[in-house]
């Protein structure tokens, strides 16, 4: 009888915790997570249309950058325009677009002429990624301990200061802790106040390069983590302090659990799931979220790379940043739904 019970509470998905697949499985069915996968087509779809009309209504004229120069003649830049398809039809440029677009080819960039979009955005990419990752990370270690200290120590002096901080931190534009931070790397003279590695790095070794590397990146960490990490903070002090009033927490207590048991079997295992969501939204936010630091500290990320295409009207160069955000915003929604049925075997799948 007591095996039967086990059975029915691991099919229910409450089972040992150990047995991630077991419980995913029973909680989020694998038809599920295929069937998100394939609405991504028409999602992606519908963002493309909707993405390249607003481009083509917008006056763009990349040939404008060109007119000053001499070496461009009036037929050089109509063979310019003609070369990327630009004097068709609207339609048939979209057409002709979302082809090439669902063969990883979005085209050339007319800002950067002769290169194409998709290895342009790859070399960028990859940068942006390693410098969002590792301050996510920290972001992350930070603030959710932070917030349940707080919480835990709710009005005490040491609350009161972290949350003045962190409303300091959240009032503060990210080009402005940028610039501070920038200034302060001038001021000392011992940090890189920009670009992504040092003069000499092709001379140096191994772990130089990768201690050259991660001090490069130093400074554009340190603005993405003190701009996030006062906002998360704040929402894991909120819903630890919501849960932390629940009923059940007080008869957890009341049965004599000791105080860390009820933090971590109890309150932070309900508070973590909004957490949870926000990382998922935080996915999307990777490689759009740090444009303006990277062109405040002259980052060479994907960010930098967005902004210069938007200036220079690069109609090409844009759309492959837009689906790839897009892209990490439906990925990262999935990624939270597996989280929260993992996390939580309240969420039952129809």
């Amino acid at each position: 009888m007591e095996a039967r019970n086990l059975a029915e509470s691991g099919r229910k998905g409450v089972g040992s915790p150990s047995r991630i697949g077991r419980k995913l499985a029973s909680i989020l069915p694998w038809k599920y997570i295929l069937l998100r996968i394939l609405q991504m087509a028409p999602t992606l779809l519908g963002i493309s249309i909707i993405s390249f009309t607003i481009i083509q209504i917008a006056p763009l004229d990349f040939t404008a950058q060109y007119r000053l120069n001499p070496q461009f003649s009036e037929e050089t830049l109509k063979e310019l325009i003609r070369s990327y398809g630009l004097d068709r039809p609207v339609i048939e440029q979209y057409f002709r677009w979302l082809w090439n677009a669902v063969h990883l080819d979005f085209g050339e960039s007319t800002k950067y002429i002769g290169m194409k979009i998709f290895p342009l955005i790859s070399m960028r990419v990859m940068v942006t990624l390693r410098l969002s990752l590792l301050a996510m990370v920290f972001t992350w270690f930070i603030s959710v301990p932070l917030g349940i200290y707080c919480a835990m120590r709710q009005y005490s002096f040491s609350d009161k200061v972290f949350s003045v901080l962190a409303f300091i931190g959240m009032s503060l534009p990210t080009f402005f802790v940028a610039f501070l931070l920038l200034m302060l790397a001038s001021s000392v003279g011992w940090l890189p106040p920009g670009g992504l590695v040092s003069s000499n790095y092709g001379e140096l070794s191994f772990w130089a390069k990768i201690s050259d590397y991660l001090w490069h990146m130093a400074i554009p960490a340190a603005v993405m983590i003190l701009s996030s990490v006062a906002g998360l903070m704040r929402i894991m002090r909120g819903n630890v302090l919501e849960v932390k009033r629940a009923q059940y927490i007080t008869t957890a207590r009341a049965k004599g659990l000791s105080g860390r048991k009820v933090i971590f079997k109890h309150i932070l295992r309900n508070a973590i799931n909004p957490m949870i969501t926000i990382f998922g939204y935080q996915l999307s936010a990777l490689l759009s979220g740090v444009g303006l630091t990277e062109a405040v500290l002259a980052y060479p990320g994907l960010g930098k790379l967005m902004l210069d295409a938007v200036l220079s009207q690069d109609m090409y160069l844009v759309m492959g940043g837009l689906m790839m955000s897009s892209v990490l915003l439906l990925v990262g929604n999935l990624i939270a739904d597996i989280l929260l049925a993992t996390v939580d075997p309240r969420i039952k799948v129809g």
